[in-house]
């Protein structure tokens, strides 16, 4: 597989440098675009954390691009941190830029942590986008809804570590049971938030939940 420079022109950032991205290609022709977004920036979370280039590297191995990139004021991206708003709106401009691009195509939308709410609610929105992909989500953090991801009847899948300290394991499993069918959870059994040293089994466990959607 190979990697590739992105810049997306997008207005949502707040200038003409738009935002900073990386397109990890696969070997054989791809059968899905999977657009990753990165954890909360204000706690330093960029395209250039480990567990998010693991997926991409997961994902190129299955035979997907896998597009992550820079919310706005995060590295070479423009502007600044806007509380989900601007990041949805980010989010929304990273699916123009691969719907139009590779037109036909699957599109699925992915995140880890506060990435996650905004795949998660962006894609569950958006009719382009036909599987929806969560690692990790704060579905108990104050200020994040969910009404999207609860109402709407695509795929979902999920990853998340048992020892989760910031997203407790029994919080997802009840915002889990509210969820509408197709979906699926993954659980690691001694992983924290981080997944510090399991990136390989969360990238194993990804490619397990979706072996069915290429």
């Amino acid at each position: 597989m190979r990697e590739e420079a992105q810049r997306i022109a997008a207005g949502p950032a707040g200038s003409g440098r738009g935002l900073e991205g990386t397109l990890r290609v696969p070997d054989a022709t791809p059968t899905a675009i999977v657009v990753i977004a990165h954890p909360l920036p204000t706690h330093g979370g960029s395209m250039r954390n480990p567990l998010v280039a693991a997926i991409a590297r997961a994902a190129a191995g299955r035979g997907w691009y896998a597009l992550r990139f820079n919310f706005r004021g995060v590295g070479g991206s423009a502007g600044e941190f806007d509380q989900g708003e601007g990041e949805m709106a980010d989010y929304r401009a990273a699916l123009d830029v691969m719907a139009e691009r590779y037109p036909g195509a699957p599109l699925w939308a992915a995140g880890f942590s506060f990435g996650s709410w905004v795949a998660l609610e962006t894609g569950a929105a958006d009719p382009r986008v036909s599987v929806l992909i969560g690692i990790a989500p704060p579905v108990k953090r104050e200020g994040y809804t969910w009404e999207r991801t609860l109402a709407t009847t695509k795929p979902k899948f999920f990853v998340q570590g048992d020892m989760d300290e910031l997203c407790p394991i029994k919080d997802l499993w009840a915002f889990y049971a509210k969820l509408k069918e197709p979906k699926e959870l993954a659980v690691i059994e001694g992983a924290s938030h981080l997944f510090e040293g399991r990136s390989t089994e969360v990238g194993e466990a990804l490619e397990d939940l979706l072996g069915d959607f290429d």
